[in-house]
């Protein structure tokens, strides 16, 4: 029974919120290892794209909630999403257009784009504080649980128990969905193979006819569904403040250089390697441990090996690494 007991509290505490997590930066790495593979640079304003495209969900939530419009058990937000996603295509064509071609029509060189990527982060950091404020943001509603750590309890016996968010259910469910419509759209579709043949060869791309402002274009909308989506589903399992969002660029370029930059099979393994090596880290395993060890060894601390304050330090940790030993990441994308 103690091992029971022992595996709930683990799947509760780790698999669980790992999972979720892990399903959310992966959709992030998914956005910055499209850009890398496409158009051939960094782009450090994609924390805040997700924050800009999250807001924009958040205020048509709010003004949906207003209107006594929801779906129920699930939140609100979902029917939002598509708005949000309009709003931060509009924003990433907009700012291509007027900023990213000049730099791209004179062949600059991927660092100075890198740069104006870092001035168009503050911008959009800026203008999403400015709409929606600095604090706090829950946007949640509907059902809170699938299942509650309570009703496990009573349908188990068991002294531990299970809780299942239901935007952990949807994080994964929605995640497996735009994953395998992503690989379906590069693999199956025209646009798809025009996108992959520009990214292994440009020149030869330009040659066979295909047309390069569409491929950017393209890319642009897919990372703006991408950055949205991925934004929204942490802001639902957690809450909205855009200084965190900033924050979230650290691990969502770990999980893309981890993974392999460039590589979008790679930015889904590095998004679960990233999330649970923060979530296994910064857990206190006090709980488990005293399930499984004999009442005289039971630990009388927390058994956590960092605080939650520091779990960017992990994702960082393990960046430095990857760079040192293994710069082209777990699948062999282009080395950073």
């Amino acid at each position: 029974m103690d091992i029971l007991n022992a595996i709930v509290a683990l799947l509760n505490f780790v698999v669980i919120p790992g999972a979720a997590y892990g399903a959310q930066l992966a959709l992030g790495a998914l956005g910055v290892t499209l850009v890398y593979g496409i158009l051939r640079f960094s782009n450090f304003a994609h924390g805040d794209t997700m924050a800009f495209g999250t807001m924009a969900t958040i205020l048509i939530t709010w003004w949906l909630q207003s209107m006594g419009v929801s779906l129920g058990p699930l939140p609100t937000a979902l029917l939002a999403l598509p708005f949000g996603i309009l709003a931060a295509a509009l924003l990433l064509l907009a700012t291509d257009r007027g900023i990213y071609r000049f730099y791209r029509q004179r062949k600059a060189v991927p660092v100075i784009i890198v740069i104006v990527s870092t001035g168009v982060m503050f911008i959009y950091n800026g203008l999403v504080r400015f709409i929606i404020g600095v604090e706090d943001q829950n946007f949640l509603d509907g059902e809170r649980f699938i299942i509650s750590a309570r009703d496990f309890k009573s349908m188990t016996g068991l002294d531990e128990g299970l809780a299942l968010k239901t935007t952990q259910g949807i994080t994964i469910v929605v995640a497996v969905i735009v994953v395998a419509v992503l690989f379906w759209f590069l693999n199956k579709t025209r646009t798809g193979k025009s996108m992959r043949a520009f990214s292994d060869n440009e020149d030869l791309a330009l040659l066979s006819g295909i047309n390069p402002e569409r491929v950017v274009m393209v890319t642009w909308l897919i990372v703006a569904t991408l950055a949205t989506i991925a934004g929204v589903l942490y802001g639902l399992d957690k809450s909205f403040k855009p200084f965190t969002y900033f924050q979230l660029l650290l691990p969502i370029f770990a999980s893309a250089i981890v993974g392999g930059l460039g590589n979008p099979l790679g930015a889904i393994a590095g998004g679960f390697v990233i999330a649970f090596s923060e979530v296994t880290v910064t857990y206190a395993w006090k709980k488990v441990l005293i399930y499984l060890m004999p009442e005289p060894l039971e630990p009388s601390g927390l058994v956590q090996l960092m605080g939650t304050d520091y779990k960017f330090a992990v994702s960082f940790a393990i960046l430095v690494i990857v760079l040192l030993f293994k710069p082209t990441g777990l699948f062999k994308g282009q080395s950073v």
